[in-house]
């Protein structure tokens, strides 16, 4: 027991916990692990936002400011939404890239990482090439930005998924040569291991996404993840929560901590789900937030509060 302590304080402490770009530069990949421009590993923690089409008034530099400075994110996903509405991507692309364009910039002023999302369930290649072209020849010279080309594939098979991926990966990879890019894999994420038997071959700086919510997955997941990492997978963690898949149902505390020690151990970095005001468990606001931050505690729902804690927990291991 002794021994495990003494390797769970080596990894937390050794690992870079405090992640300005300015400090850290250029990410890539080296092994499994994701390192900074001088080799150091790092680790992001961060917020997602909602679906913009869904909540677009938190797309701003005021929310994107509170999270850096009141929940200490070093990484911020922006979540674009492709379908459900007349306001996703694929009916209003103009309005859509504007609104990420709000949020990576602010990221860039901040400082931090930015994940730009393409939070899609379904295979649209050409709309995804378009849109990932433009972003890499605005924004690929600056370190600060992360592709993540599939948010969660749900039915679609692994070859299906890769072959998507490689195409979209040729259009970022034509104007940035080397900045991130995370690739989904199959069943929301969850089924890591087909990546790990077949990764993508020919491009650097590659990682695989898994997402869980805690109170739906359980250690089998984490133990299907640690034998894609003992495979050789680089493994990034866009999207987690605490409660059920769904978004919703009580929060299942003990097993987000057990999956939080998990990624700590294992140098993962993590996103938790969402900036968003719906009534629903994986919504961090309540309706009386202001849409520019500076959320008062009564703005804060329970996930929310819980999330900020773990976030703010890491400034405190850094110092």
């Amino acid at each position: 027991m002794r021994l495990q302590l003494f390797c769970f304080f080596f990894i937390v402490t050794n690992i870079t916990q405090s992640q300005s770009v300015s400090q850290h530069g250029k990410l890539h990949v080296q092994g499994t692990q994701l390192v900074d421009a001088k080799g150091t590993p790092v680790i992001l923690h961060g917020m997602s936002f909602g679906w913009h089409n869904l909540w677009p008034r938190f797309y701003n530099k005021g929310a994107v400011h509170e999270l850096v400075t009141k929940w200490n994110s070093t990484v911020v996903r922006a979540s674009m939404g492709i379908e459900l509405n007349e306001s996703g991507y694929l009916k209003s692309p103009q309005q859509s890239v504007k609104l990420m364009k709000k949020v990576i910039d602010a990221c860039i002023k901040e400082g931090v990482y930015v994940i730009i999302d393409w939070h899609d369930h379904n295979i649209h290649t050409k709309e995804a090439v378009a849109f990932f072209s433009i972003m890499a020849k605005e924004y690929g010279h600056h370190p600060h930005i992360i592709y993540e080309i599939f948010n969660e594939p749900d039915y679609e098979t692994w070859p299906e998924v890769k072959a998507y991926s490689v195409e979209v990966i040729k259009a970022i990879r034509a104007n940035d040569p080397d900045n991130i890019i995370l690739v989904g894999s199959p069943k929301w994420d969850q089924d890591i291991h087909l990546p790990a038997a077949d990764p993508i071959q020919g491009f650097d700086n590659l990682m695989y996404t898994m997402h869980f919510y805690a109170g739906t997955h359980k250690k089998w997941l984490r133990d299907r993840t640690d034998d894609a990492i003992k495979k050789g997978l680089p493994v990034f963690i866009s999207e987690c929560a605490g409660m059920e898949a769904t978004g919703d149902g009580p929060l299942d505390v003990a097993e987000w901590k057990a999956f939080v020690d998990w990624m700590d151990t294992r140098g993962l970095s993590w996103v938790a789900w969402s900036v968003s005001d719906k009534k629903e468990t994986c919504s961090i606001l309540n309706p009386s937030a202001a849409s520019e931050g500076k959320w008062t505690d009564v703005d804060v729902k329970e996930w929310g509060t819980l999330t900020r804690s773990y976030l703010n927990m890491y400034k405190s291991i850094k110092k």
